[in-house]
């Protein structure tokens, strides 16, 4: 159940994620990965008390410990402004324009989702291409924000089933065991 999107919106993001973040060579795609679920929160994370911005630890409870990441922590009032600003935009409050106005994320979104029309999921993916590349800048955040849903940790709604990060071969939250002094200097 979305958040922040209505239905139409949802299924437009997922078809567009999805031409960005494809399903290739055993690697789960946008949708699969529920990289759109992890947007819809970010989108809506003031709709929820706390927000979903921090999650607690310092354990996910995937390599035991207690599964204390799930629960989100409280922002300050600073750390609130500025994803309020991030999110929601400046929408004309004082508090919020100490450095000019700004779009925010939701606002870019509905602009987007906009300009891609309601009939974008059913539209060819050449079609779709075109689509996405006439505003580079929502492709952009888009696919950063699809990138973040496919390997951020899943508390925070993408990453479903850990696809991503068994998709990179990422061993993912490791704590409490963590990592030995050979599994580091092995990394490049």
């Amino acid at each position: 159940m979305p958040i922040y999107f209505d239905d139409e919106s949802y299924a437009v993001v997922v078809a567009a994620c999805e031409r960005l973040i494809p399903a290739v060579d055993g690697h789960p795609g946008a949708g699969a990965l529920g990289v759109v679920d992890y947007i819809d929160r970010l989108l809506g994370a003031f709709a929820v008390d706390p927000p979903r911005i921090w999650a607690g630890g310092p354990f996910s409870g995937r390599y035991g410990g207690d599964a204390s990441f799930a629960s989100f922590l409280p922002l300050a009032p600073v750390e609130e402004l500025a994803w309020r600003i991030r999110i929601e935009g400046s929408r004309g409050i004082a508090a919020r324009e100490f450095n000019g106005p700004v779009r925010g994320w939701q606002e870019r979104y509905r602009d987007g989702i906009a300009a891609l029309g309601r009939d974008f999921p059913s539209c060819s993916p050449d079609e779709q291409d075109v689509r996405l590349d006439r505003d580079p800048e929502f492709k952009q955040l888009l696919y950063e924000h699809a990138c973040e849903g496919a390997y951020s940790a899943p508390e925070y709604g993408g990453n479903r089933d850990l696809g991503g990060w068994h998709a990179i071969g990422f061993p993912g939250d490791v704590q409490p065991r963590g990592y030995t002094d050979d599994e580091v200097s092995g990394r490049d």
